[in-house]
């Protein structure tokens, strides 16, 4: 991977008016800066500024204001933000928009898989959140309890997620797909002590039993009270004393609450993200960190104004959830959520919510896009996606052509594909688009604003026109405050490698018009004799073959070659698995990255291992495959798909 040959021609150009118009544009106009280069520099060198002018932008209230931006004291990889401030993220999302016309605004937009509806004002999502908040101080919820949301995406999802920070409770967002073995491990390793979730939720027209799991994983937990909503209404398993439901609690409260003043470094929120091996790692983040960052990033990535509507393909269990709670609610925007399958019960269902919400920007993931590709661009064709200006993407590397197929059925070829890479620990991303930059296939503009991100070599020293590391050479508001009851194996992950140096674990590249391209992760790298492949590289090739819809690449043990290069696919509709095709397809990746690369297998497969939020699970392809021990697997959508790699070989 030393050679760096992705880009292409610019595809996309903003005009005039994006420019003018545009949220970026204005921010540089106020700080008389006149170019991106010359913000992304003050931004990085001058921290103190930038965010404190990130904080004015974004209208951030504090009870006590701040005496310095950043304390990096104890050392880069601990640093502390907004120092000695006092506020509540909860106040500056809700509290402050009462009295003005943004409490009349639509908060939420809701639709169930079922064609429920459901729309919430600002005031009427404060109302409940003010109940809740109170219904859980009268189950003796106290400011640094830690409270889990096993919840699908619904309106009292949100209530309930602001509602615990609202008290100073730490919230616990857990992946609704998980099974009870997974819920049950990150309940005891944060020592939960409350649980909110349903009886049960629709998706693919199945009914999903959630509080059967929930009860399954609680019984090895701390966990003392279980608020449960009906959304089914079907017969569930009870608790005596434990075991309440959400309505008859919440029904008897005063829509009236006090916001806890809570310090600006107070941890708010852990995220649990997969590891390989280990336990899972749990992110800690605070007041005056994921949300300040989660915002700024909207507004100057994404243009977010007040007046648009922002649905992005997510669980509350993957950080884009709470990154578009806490983002569009600072802004004063709307957020679309869908509590179903986007294929169901048609390939429509995505561009019908667009057409009924007025969804503005939407977000996706590559591999939903890939998969939408089999049924051709009528779906979308057959609804109006006139009320969309922006398209995002984030969770993994595209490939040129679904990324061009996006970019022409959503967007007509005329809005930008913000493309948004980070993480759970970075709050967001740490390179991203924006309404300025002209844009080729599958490209970001550069760093975000704030991030002084740079790619590497293996000695830490920075290229470009290559492949190298991802890395960030300074701190930042929103980097998360270490792992959950782990110091060390944050320090580890992040720090260890190259001296006052955050990498991220993703390779990366700049091309020689300064357009940045993230091409997956370093430790899914290939290396066959000697040259190390990414499997972005690959899985290209293959998805613009005519017949091939989704692919993963990994690398296998080989006694010569070190490791060989094994495929599998996923084929469109009206084409079938033949060792002509397979044939057919290991010359196309071999003509294109060259003989000594070409597959040793091609495997083809109904449905590749992937994630609720379609992400692809190369690792647990490639230990399926070689009958390994796979590692965590309760974020699988498709867990049946793990057999059919096993049996593949």
């Amino acid at each position: 991977m030393s050679e760096f040959q992705f880009g292409g021609e610019i595809v996309w150009r903003p005009s005039a008016e994006i420019v003018a118009e545009s949220r970026l544009k204005e921010f540089m106009d106020r700080h008389g800066i006149g170019a991106l280069e010359e913000l992304q520099r003050r931004s990085t060198e001058d921290i103190e500024w930038f965010w404190s002018a990130v904080l004015e932008e974004l209208g951030v209230e504090f009870y006590l204001p701040y005496e310095r931006i950043l304390d990096a004291s104890r050392g880069i990889a601990w640093p502390r933000c907004c120092c000695a401030g006092k506020l509540n993220i909860v106040h500056n999302c809700l509290d402050k928009w009462r009295g003005t016309p943004v409490e009349r605004r639509a908060a939420i937009r809701w639709e169930g898989e079922d064609g429920a509806v459901r729309v919430l004002t600002y005031e009427e999502l404060n109302r409940e959140v003010c109940r809740l908040a109170n219904a859980l101080r009268a189950l003796g919820m106290k400011k640094g309890d830690v409270a889990a949301l096993f919840m699908p995406m619904l309106p009292e999802t949100i209530a309930a997620f602001f509602a615990v920070i609202k008290l100073g409770g730490i919230i616990l967002p857990l992946f609704s797909g998980y099974g009870g073995a997974a819920v049950a491990e990150r309940l005891r390793d944060s020592e939960a002590r409350y649980l909110l979730t349903v009886d049960g939720f629709y998706r693919r027209g199945q009914s999903v039993p959630l509080k059967a799991v929930a009860d399954d994983a609680v019984a090895s937990s701390s966990i003392k009270h279980m608020l449960v909503l009906r959304r089914l209404g079907t017969a569930i398993p009870w608790t005596a004393n434990r075991d309440r439901w959400w309505r008859e609690e919440v029904g008897r409260q005063s829509d009236e609450a006090e916001t806890e003043r809570t310090g600006a470094e107070d941890p708010l929120m852990i995220i649990y993200t997969s590891g390989t091996t280990g336990r899972p790692k749990g992110a800690i983040h605070t007041h005056c960190g994921f949300p300040v960052k989660a915002a700024q990033d909207m507004a100057l990535g994404f243009d977010v104004r007040q007046d648009d509507v922002l649905y992005w393909v997510t669980d509350m269990g993957w950080m884009m959830g709470p990154w578009e709670v806490f983002g569009t609610t600072l802004l004063g925007a709307t957020m679309a959520l869908y509590e179903g399958a986007l294929d169901f019960p048609g390939p429509d269902r995505l561009w019908s919510l667009v057409e009924r919400h007025r969804a503005s920007i939407l977000g996706v993931s590559p591999t939903l896009i890939r998969g939408l590709m089999r049924h051709g661009s009528g779906p979308a064709e057959r609804h109006d996606l006139s009320s969309l200006r922006i398209l995002g993407s984030t969770g993994e590397p595209w490939n040129p052509d679904p990324w061009l197929w996006y970019f022409h059925t959503a967007g007509k070829g005329r809005l930008p594909i913000i493309n948004y890479s980070g993480g759970t620990e970075t709050s967001g991303g740490l390179v991203t688009g924006n309404v300025l930059t002209p844009l080729k296939p599958c490209a970001f503009s550069g760093a975000v604003p704030g991030i002084a991100a740079d790619v590497v070599n293996e000695d830490g020293i920075s290229v470009r026109g290559q492949v190298g590391e991802l890395v960030v050479r300074k701190p930042w508001i929103g980097m998360t405050r270490g792992f959950w009851k782990d110091p060390e194996r944050y320090f580890q992950t992040y720090w260890s490698r190259f001296p006052d140096v955050w990498v991220h674990g993703d390779w990366a590249a700049v091309d020689d018009d300064g357009l940045w391209y993230i091409l997956g992760r370093s430790d899914d790298t290939i290396k066959i004799a000697g040259k190390r492949l990414g499997p972005a590289e690959v899985e290209s090739a293959l998805v613009g073959h005519p017949a091939v819809s989704e692919a993963a690449a990994i690398g296998v043990p080989d006694p010569i070659k070190g490791e060989s290069l094994v495929c599998f696919c996923v084929l469109k509709p009206g084409h079938e698995a033949s060792d002509k095709l397979r044939e057919e397809l290991r010359a196309t990746v071999a003509d294109q990255l060259g003989k000594p690369l070409k597959p040793e297998a091609v495997k083809f497969l109904d449905d590749l291992p992937k994630t609720r939020n379609a992400k692809i699970m190369r690792r647990i392809i490639r230990a399926a495959y070689l009958d390994q021990e796979p590692g965590d697997l309760s974020a699988l959508e498709n867990p049946e798909s793990v057999a059919a790699v096993r049996n593949a070989r």
